[in-house]
């Protein structure tokens, strides 16, 4: 196994979310959205530095997806518990299931070699960006300088989930098009 500098911010962020879970039990909602906010951005600048630097490694390829469905997985269980409102549970109910649809279809088109297939697309990298946004601003669930982000978490929240549907859809239809499921 490789070790270097994005394997070590994908670790980062696996060991923040019990940092997360610590603050938000804490009440301490500023600490814990911005520990999760970094381990958020963490994602994307991992994924910058293996492609710009030529340290991209199956080791890396394996432990970022993992760390970032980890994340959002507990982030969603923390605010389903605190929220309480079956329209936010389906919501990550969708969210988490999508993931592991999508994970579990990447290993199995990976071992029929049609990995390419269910690469990730644009609409996953907003997905992304979208629920990251969303969770951190319900974990902090308070207004900044009048502007009501819990709210806006809210839509957020709204928006990642049908976009984490119709990105579902779209990496099945990759999946089994016609001549996917050939080999």
């Amino acid at each position: 196994m490789t070790f270097n500098l994005p394997i070590f911010l994908t670790i980062l962020r696996i060991l923040a979310i019990p940092l997360v879970v610590l603050f938000f039990y804490l009440d301490m909602p500023l600490t814990a959205s911005t520990i999760f906010g970094l381990a958020g951005l963490t994602d994307f600048v991992d994924g910058y530095l293996a492609r710009k630097y030529n340290q991209e490694s199956r080791f890396g390829a394996f432990l970022d997806p993992v760390a970032d469905k980890l994340l959002v997985a507990v982030a969603l269980l923390l605010i389903v518990e605190r929220e309480g409102m079956m329209w936010i549970t389906m919501a990550a109910v969708l969210i988490i299931s999508r993931e592991i649809t999508i994970s579990a279809l990447r290993e199995w088109m990976a071992e029929t070699g049609q990995r390419s297939k269910v690469a990730v697309a644009y609409i996953g990298k907003v997905k992304a960006v979208t629920q990251i946004l969303s969770l951190i601003f319900l974990l902090y669930n308070q207004d900044l300088w009048g502007l009501p982000l819990r709210e806006v978490g809210l839509v957020f929240l709204v928006i990642a989930t049908v976009l984490t549907v119709i990105s579902m859809v779209q990496y099945l239809h990759a999946a089994f098009s016609s001549d996917s499921t050939e080999k």
